[in-house]
């Protein structure tokens, strides 16, 4: 069960993670007319690494809500996997939609705020993922969790990216928003010694019931 945990686990979600990626290619290979490959591309891989990042921030709150501990062991795996999309997200945007054109490229971090969110995002995305193996986290030493925090920031600043890109239609990034703010929320520390106690308690009262049911 152990090795499940440690290995069987994270591999599931690189799996996993790796099918929208395959969704992408096939639906840009089955659809050679699509009017804008090159944004549904940004907006796929974007919104993918979004969708992860939420479910790392997730990690936490749902072993504090239900007591989940095997959804630790994932944590590291999906927030390596959002910061793989946002790799790409990036890439993409950089290298097709703007061809490494220096030039352009300043253009557009000057003129377009939701340009500069993202970067700043990504930036965080990266230095976590640049020190998430165990080598580092020996380094850095209680340093290592303060740095780790900074995903508290790329949250926040993804969501506001998505408002700036979209502008008209803010439904789903305030959607996604509203999933951050709670999850963050669940973190504040009384609220989460009080979550804990209410489901200490809950599973001092089932636990009786379940041994009966046992026995029987």
């Amino acid at each position: 069960m152990r090795t499940l945990e440690r290995f069987g686990l994270p591999l599931a979600v690189y799996v996993g993670a790796a099918l929208p990626l395959v969704g992408l290619v096939w639906n840009l290979a089955s659809n050679p007319l699509l009017a804008d490959p090159i944004r549904a591309s940004i907006l796929w891989t974007g919104k993918t690494a979004l969708i992860l990042l939420v479910l790392t921030l997730a990690s936490t709150p749902v072993n504090t809500v239900f007591g989940w501990r095997a959804v630790l062991r994932v944590r590291r795996a999906l927030g390596l996997s959002a910061f793989a999309y946002a790799a790409l997200h990036f890439l993409i945007f950089v290298g097709v939609d703007y061809a490494f054109d220096p030039a352009l490229l300043g253009e557009a971090i000057g003129r377009q705020t939701y340009v500069l969110l993202g970067l700043g995002a990504g930036v965080i995305l990266f230095l976590l993922a640049l020190t998430s193996t165990q080598g580092w986290k020996k380094r850095l030493g209680h340093k290592w969790k303060r740095l780790h925090q900074g995903i508290y920031f790329a949250a926040p600043l993804a969501i506001a990216h998505f408002v700036w890109l979209v502008k008209v239609d803010i439904r789903e990034p305030l959607a996604y928003g509203a999933i951050v703010a709670a999850l963050l929320l669940v973190r504040v520390p009384w609220l989460r010694a009080r979550v804990s106690q209410v489901r200490y308690r809950w599973q001092s009262r089932a636990e009786p019931a379940r041994m009966e049911r046992g026995e029987k």
